[in-house]
Parts: structure tokens; sequence; C-alpha cells
């Protein structure tokens, strides 16, 4: 199996689309990658030779932050926002949506499970 920047891609997949299975590297930057070190998009991982995955390697490792500094980063930004008590700091701190979205229905992957909480049966007057 191909080793890039650290991580296992698949050998039976074309290797633009190999490339995305790197956390931090989408289509484009994968497109982008492929254009500069001059591989062929439809190439199999798995045809690819050492030489190849090293140019790739290094074009990843010079002009990319990927894997674990990425997931480090993005951690030490929700930090920061959550240490200048922020807004967005507060709703992550709380577990809510960050960017804006309606909580009154629909906040479910954030909030999780529903708690049920007991209202009133009837109101009679």
């Amino acid at each position: 199996m191909p080793r890039i920047a650290g991580v296992d891609i698949p050998e039976k997949k074309k290797i633009l689309y190999a490339l995305q299975y790197i956390h931090g590297i989408g289509a484009k930057f994968a497109a982008d990658i492929l254009q500069q070190t001059g591989i062929e998009p439809d190439t199999l991982a798995s045809q690819l030779d050492d030489q190849q995955l090293s140019s790739i390697s290094a074009v990843i490792d010079g002009g990319f932050v990927v894997e674990g500094a990425l997931r480090r980063q993005v951690q030490q930004d929700v930090q920061r926002l959550r240490d200048i008590r922020a807004y967005r700091g507060e709703r992550h701190r709380r577990g809510l949506p960050v960017r804006g979205q309606r909580t009154r229905t629909n906040a479910r992957t954030r909030k999780g499970r529903k708690k049920t909480v007991a209202g009133k049966k009837g109101v009679k007057g």
C-alpha cells in the first residue's frame, strides 16, 4: 500500500481520489498537486513508482498543512475562541451549532438525542 504524508492511501483507486484520503486534501488540492508533479490523474496509486511518490510527498510537505498538524491547528483555533469568550467559542463550549443554524428544530447532530421535558397536559382556564 503506497504511503504519502504518513498516510496509507488505497492502491486500487486512481491517484486523484486516493490523495483525498489524506486529511486536509480535497478534490481541488489533489488536482493541483498532480498538476505540479506532472502525474496523470487517471493513474492508479499502485502504478506509481518511488520517484513519483516522493515528488507528491515533497509537494505536500512544502505547501500544505495536513493530518495531525491540521487537526492540531483547528483545535487551537477553537480553544482560542473559547479562551477569549467569543460567541463562536461559547457555542462550541455548549455543543450547539456554531454557524448560525436554527436550533428550535433540526440541530440534533450537535445537540444529541432528544431530552423530553415534561410539560403541561392541558390548560384549563
